[in-house]
């Protein structure tokens, strides 16, 4: 049964769950990767949700943002959108499938890559795909935020699997939150190679 990302939003309204604490780390390291850049920054957020974790940070920072934010469900992409007004952003909400390239295909490579609540909800295989993808995303230089939860369908936290695989794809870890007493967590990675190859046609599938 496909998750009801309606229920799920409902954590955010009580500020003690582990998606508020993750929401606060995520904003955190959001301004943290902004402070630390100069002129124009491009930013994509794929399943962006209602864009909580993205739109009050460009809204603070006094960094110049160029932005793209993505989800497939309209009443989340058009909060987003009331918020981003609201807020007196100029951000392009696209109602789309965040899996398919076309949907974002025209703005990347971009500065900065927001993966968060995404790659718990793939396959092991789009999870991979997804990474090796993400540097043909990039600017280099670039940074992808992203998230998992420590729960999997083995005994292992699977974070440690996913900082594993972009180790060996040469990606620099800028950060990473692991807290003790919640099943989050928060990696921030840098991408300074050169990529190459192609992205397919569609990147990941949900399957929660």
């Amino acid at each position: 049964m496909a998750r009801d990302w309606h229920a799920w939003y409902a954590d955010y309204d009580d500020p003690a769950s582990e998606l508020s604490r993750r929401l606060a780390v995520v904003r955190a390291e959001l301004a943290a990767v902004l402070a630390d850049r100069t002129g124009l920054v491009t930013l994509l957020s794929l399943c962006a949700g209602d864009g909580r974790d993205t739109l009050p940070v460009l809204a603070a920072s006094t960094a110049t943002v160029s932005a793209v934010l993505v989800e497939l469900d309209p009443d989340l992409a058009e909060a987003g959108r009331r918020e981003a007004a609201a807020l007196g952003l100029d951000v392009d909400v696209r109602t789309d499938d965040a899996g398919l390239v076309a949907a974002w295909a025209d703005v990347v490579p971009v500065d900065v890559l927001m993966l968060c609540g995404v790659l718990g909800n793939v396959s092991d295989d789009d999870a991979r795909r997804i990474l090796t993808g993400a540097a043909l995303m990039l600017q280099r230089g670039g940074t992808m935020i992203w998230t998992r939860g420590s729960r999997g369908s083995g005994d292992e936290d699977p974070s440690g699997w996913l900082r594993g695989l972009l180790i060996e794809a040469g990606w620099e870890e800028r950060s990473f939150v692991r807290p003790d007493d919640a099943a989050y967590r928060v990696g921030v990675h840098t991408w300074q190679g050169i990529s190459s190859g192609f992205l397919a046609d569609r990147l990941f599938a949900f399957v929660r």
